[in-house]
């Protein structure tokens, strides 16, 4: 999530007080100063909460944990809703028209099924899409995939989005209500392609 180069470096003093506070990380994954790399980097949605990365070579190669800081507090990103809906009652999320389809991939990304996350897929280039794979599921794919759209406002001042989903090894078409408070609930959902060979390994926990 995020493979871009807006991330910032945690180091020195600022990393050893953060692993301190973390390790170990669900109680199995260890981190030490000298090989755990930590990363911050702000999100359109919120004033005051960064979002925080860790990675160590001594974890699985695809296992990347992730963080919410709010005034000091870490909220931990393991795949439920909790988290998230506490952090946007307390910072509290500001959602417009111009971040509403980047919380939408946040949330979808994070919150996830029991088989993974549901990728909101728009770009064969997007890393957390599968590599590897054979022509015609390439084909498959990107004659589906497509940017997410963001379809105006409801009555009850809910915001309308659509998008295609890759989650487990299925492709669909997704139409999503997101609340101003951040709660999404899918509306509906029309499969696409089914049983592809591949799945999205991107795991947070």
């Amino acid at each position: 999530m995020y493979n871009d180069n807006n991330w910032n470096a945690v180091t020195g003093a600022e990393l050893e007080g953060f692993l301190e506070q973390v390790n170990p990380i669900a109680g199995k994954y260890r981190t030490a100063a000298a090989s755990t790399q930590v990363a911050w980097r702000a999100l359109p949605f919120y004033d005051n909460v960064v979002l925080i990365r860790v990675k160590d070579p001594s974890w699985p190669p695809s296992l990347f944990i992730y963080y919410l800081t709010e005034q000091g507090n870490l909220y931990w990103l393991n795949g439920t809703s909790p988290p998230i809906h506490e952090v946007n009652a307390k910072a509290p999320i500001k959602l417009n028209e111009e971040n509403i389809l980047e919380y939408l991939r946040f949330f979808c990304f994070f919150v996830r099924g029991e088989e993974g996350p549901f990728l909101i897929a728009e770009s064969m280039d997007d890393p957390d899409m599968p590599r590897n794979m054979d022509a015609q599921t390439r084909s498959v794919i990107e004659g589906s995939i497509r940017p997410s759209t963001y379809e105006g406002r409801n009555e009850q001042g809910f915001y309308l989005c659509d998008a295609v989903v890759f989650y487990s090894n299925a492709l669909f078409i997704a139409n999503f209500a997101v609340q101003p408070t951040g709660m999404i609930e899918m509306l509906d959902d029309e499969p696409i392609a089914g049983d592809l060979p591949i799945r999205v390994d991107a795991p947070v926990a």
